[in-house]
């Protein structure tokens, strides 16, 4: 799942004068609940279900890997996919590398799983992926009784090689992280015993209701008093039951949605709806942050699927004013800062976003591509620190853009370019795919005028 320069292909976006109205947005599944879906149900007995999947090569990466490590994964002519499991405990040793392309999610989750198994897998990536460290996973992972081999430093490719009796640990995270978290819960689940895990503030928590959904042995309790000063949450699980396959419907990705929410605010005249929206309070944190910018989002006909908060929106052209973001909300959009800094970028005023390290730890140095991606179309920009502070006004446009074969970040400047003076260009577009397979389509249809060069 490589991805070489003979594979590029540049794209550029230019202004159109007004948006859609009345145009109804379809997204595809969200992301991080189609990886759940997969591994949840290689964990299993019996067969899981899946409708909505979002079938991004993220996700069938994932679905490869769980194939390997022994479910049966098939497609219905009916666009369902069936995962029949072979339980906790029961993985089988594959044959071949874990390939997971682009998928930092994929990879780092499915360290967890491997870690509390007896097996021995090797896990490779293509250039983006090899170059993202990966200890700060699986250091807790080596705690509890795996062992790694690296060829360089703490990047893929490495062997990672499982226990028989993973170790009951207690964990206490100073830094919050969704993937750390995730991988350490799924090592617990073949546990003999108590693992604990404790994060500072409340982190996107999909792993612990499907853990919940599909009959772990879970609890989820609020921090108190001096721990838990900014809702902190203590997360334990008793390791060694089975778990049951589940019938499940993946609602539409809200980091998905955040491209095309943002098109619609800053482009004149739009007024659409996407429906289906995920939305889980520890994901939209952008939503919170572009209604403080006095955005024109109406949340409609909110309701519940499969345990987690579902609702459609209105989306209606804005006039932005920039705001300052609390580094405290960072868990909750750490993917939509680079889509907030476009719509920022024509916000009346500054807007300042606050300790966004975790950004250079994605699929490329977000921080620094958003900041350089910016300057290069004539935004004025600035990083302090891991702070980045955009200035609003008219976008000049007409630089190209280094991707750095991220999809988020050649999404975002193809938004930037709907208002910019001068086309705004991307030097790659085709991982895309990797989670938003249809965005093009999607694009197309809200008016936009994008095409390769």
């Amino acid at each position: 799942m490589g991805h070489s320069k003979e594979d590029m292909q540049q794209f550029e976006s230019s202004s159109i004068v007004s948006g859609p109205k009345g145009l109804n947005v379809s997204i595809p599944g969200d992301k991080s609940i189609s990886h759940r879906s997969m591994i949840f149900g290689l964990l299993s007995r019996g067969t899981t279900t899946v409708k909505g999947l979002l079938e991004g090569d993220d996700i069938l990466a994932t679905a490869e890997a769980c194939r390997k490590l022994g479910a049966k994964i098939i497609r219905r002519d009916d666009g369902v996919w069936e995962v029949t499991g072979v339980g906790v405990g029961c993985l089988s040793t594959p044959h071949s590398a874990l390939d997971f392309g682009n998928a930092g999610t994929g990879s780092r989750l499915m360290m967890g799983v491997v870690a509390g198994h007896p097996i021995t897998a090797t896990f490779d990536g293509d250039a983006s992926l090899r170059s993202r460290p990966m200890k700060r996973v699986l250091d807790p992972l080596m705690e509890m009784g795996a062992s790694v081999e690296f060829e360089i430093d703490d990047r893929l490719p490495c062997k990672l090689s499982g226990t028989l009796n993973p170790m009951p640990k207690s964990f206490k995270q100073k830094k919050a992280s969704a993937q750390v978290k995730s991988a350490i819960l799924l090592a617990a689940l073949n546990t003999p015993g108590e693992v604990t895990y404790i994060e500072p503030i409340p982190t996107r928590d999909h792993t612990e209701n499907m853990m919940r959904g599909f009959g772990a042995n879970i609890t989820v309790t609020p921090l108190e008093g001096e721990e838990g000063q900014q809702g902190g949450n203590k997360i334990v699980v008793t390791g060694e039951k089975q778990l049951t396959a589940q019938d499940i419907q993946v609602p539409s990705d809200p980091s998905s949605s955040a491209f095309i929410i943002a098109a619609a605010l800053i482009v004149p005249d739009s007024d659409i709806i996407i429906e289906n929206v995920l939305m889980n309070e520890t994901r939209i944190g952008v939503i919170t942050t572009w209604l403080e910018m006095g955005a024109n989002i109406e949340i409609m006909n909110e309701r519940l699927s499969g345990g987690e908060k579902i609702a459609d929106l209105r989306v209606q052209y804005s006039e932005l004013k920039g705001v300052s973001v609390p580094a405290e909300r960072a868990a909750s959009m750490i993917d939509e800062y680079p889509i907030l800094a476009m719509t920022a970028a024509y916000a009346t005023g500054k807007t300042h976003m606050q300790e966004l390290d975790e950004l250079r730890v994605k699929e490329s140095d977000r921080l620094s591509a958003v900041y350089n991606g910016l300057i290069a179309n004539g935004v004025k920009a600035e990083i302090i620190g891991d702070d980045l502070i955009v200035h609003g006004g008219a976008v000049q446009g007409g630089g190209i853009v280094e991707t750095h074969l991220d999809h988020r970040i050649a999404m975002c400047f193809l938004i930037l370019g709907l208002q910019a003076q001068t086309a705004v260009a991307i030097d790659d577009g085709t991982m895309i795919a990797t989670s938003f397979p249809e965005f093009l389509d999607v694009m197309n249809a809200f008016g936009a005028k994008i095409k390769g060069i």
